[in-house]
């Protein structure tokens, strides 16, 4: 494999798309070497077509505001690879999104959904559409519309779709209810559904818990332990809150959130009310953090800031991509932080990433860090294929356990120095992509 040949072949076929080629780049450079080592992938062209997806699906989603007016957005969905179950994988709805963003994303959610070890390929969608400033009418409106034109094309045992920024308990109630309609079935063809038809309990926490468990047994198979350690955070939204919630309940203490205006910095800690603050400040529409600092005396905002430029002994960027450079990760460095962890998908640019592995920062990279969210929608599949609901205990202990297994299975293919440090971002990477590679071959060219 020659990874120059095949991100020129990608670049000529897609100019433009920076934030795919980067998932493409990152992933290709952790399984050269593996990869060479078997021809038999190279005869099959693995990569090749491991890189491109199945199919994209591009419309149109045209909706009606509450003054009467036409809006038109864009929608899509993007099955990347099923070769070890249905297309799994979140819709986001937010300004930024383009086809370049959700390629990047289904990419990543093929190896990460492999790294689970339950059956789901990779999958992405979503909608320029942002549901900032639109009413409950409005979102529904759109959703409607969005869900007349993907229904077809998802199903139980088909594709999956499930929330991501944008995309919360309302918009899938929003989106299921339409499906539901149009297809004549009540079945597990959405995760994140509500507890009342069909949801899983704890999975709006379920990205920031898993994420802890995994940073938990990183840090313990370094010789370190979470308890007592300080933890900056960025985001206020689903992922993390529940990245605040369970590094408070195993003996950490979250001192920083941010949002699109700034950061807070409390130093005696994000915990209690302090965290249900923030469901209180996501729900308020603005989408800033400024108001926890008057509402909290202990607390500092830094406007237009990132909260890496603190002193902490692990940061957790949950917020959205490349939300780290290199500048960032120099800082962090040199205030010797001990963990990083991509709560967020690709949190981290290349320059970051290579500069933390470098220094031999513990790092946890998104693909196997952030898994938590989707294996508990996968276990909410299991849930409404079996017709029950597990306790939260259950859901938990599950999550747990994959989590645990994620983290060998890194620590497989990712231990260097005789095992005195795992390069966490190669073990990820060439433990999802040797399943998904091999489930490709076992089921010939198609």
């Amino acid at each position: 494999m020659k990874i120059t040949d095949i991100i020129s072949a990608l670049d000529a076929k897609h100019p433009g798309e920076s934030e795919y080629r980067q998932a493409v780049m990152e992933v290709l450079v952790c399984i050269e070497d593996i990869y060479n080592q078997h021809p038999e992938f190279e005869k099959a062209a693995i990569i090749e077509r491991l890189v491109e997806p199945d199919r994209i699906f591009t419309f149109k989603v045209p909706w009606i505001d509450d003054k009467g007016k036409v809006r038109v957005n864009l929608g899509y969905r993007v099955q990347f690879n099923n070769a070890i179950g249905p297309y799994k994988g979140g819709l986001r709805f937010h300004a930024s999104v383009n086809l370049s963003t959700l390629k990047f994303l289904g990419f990543e959610q093929t190896f990460k959904n492999a790294l689970t070890s339950l059956p789901m390929g990779g999958a992405k969608g979503g909608s320029d559409f942002s549901v900032r400033g639109k009413s409950n009418a409005e979102i529904m409106r759109f959703c409607q519309s969005f869900m007349l034109e993907l229904w077809q094309n998802i199903g139980a045992n088909t594709d999956i779709p499930a929330g991501d920024i944008g995309v919360g308990g309302r918009e899938i109630g929003y989106l299921y209810g339409m499906y539901k309609k149009l297809a004549r079935e009540n079945t597990g063809t959405f995760t994140g559904k509500g507890l009342d038809y069909g949801g899983s309990l704890i999975r709006p926490e379920a990205t920031g818990y898993g994420a802890l468990y995994f940073i938990d047994k990183a840090l313990a198979h370094h010789g370190h332990q979470l308890k007592g350690k300080t933890v900056a955070v960025s985001g206020f939204g689903n992922v993390a809150w529940g990245a605040c919630l369970k590094a408070t309940e195993l003996g950490a203490k979250v001192i920083t959130i941010s949002g699109p205006d700034g950061y807070i910095y409390d130093p005696e800690g994000i915990e209690g009310e302090k965290i249900d603050f923030m469901l209180e400040l996501r729900n308020s529409g603005e989408d800033i953090v400024a108001p926890y600092a008057d509402k909290y005396p202990s607390a500092t905002f830094y406007a237009n800031k990132r909260p890496w430029e603190q002193k902490v002994d692990i940061a957790l960027p949950c917020a959205i991509q490349n939300e780290m450079n290199e500048q960032d990760a120099q800082q962090l460095i040199n205030n010797k932080v001990l963990c990083v962890g991509e709560v967020s998908n690709m949190g981290c640019t290349t320059a970051a990433t290579d500069l933390l592995i470098e220094h031999k920062v513990i790092f946890a990279p998104g693909k196997a860090v952030n898994a938590g969210g989707v294996a508990t929608s996968g276990l909410e599949m299991t849930q409404n294929a079996m017709h029950i609901q597990w306790s939260a205990q259950e859901v938990d202990s599950n999550l747990k356990e994959i989590m645990s297994k994620i983290h060998d299975q890194c620590v497989k293919y990712g231990s260097q120095d005789g095992g005195a440090y795992v390069n966490y971002a190669k073990g990820a990477n060439i433990a999802g992509f040797m399943k998904v590679a091999n489930a490709m071959m076992a089921q010939g060219v198609v």
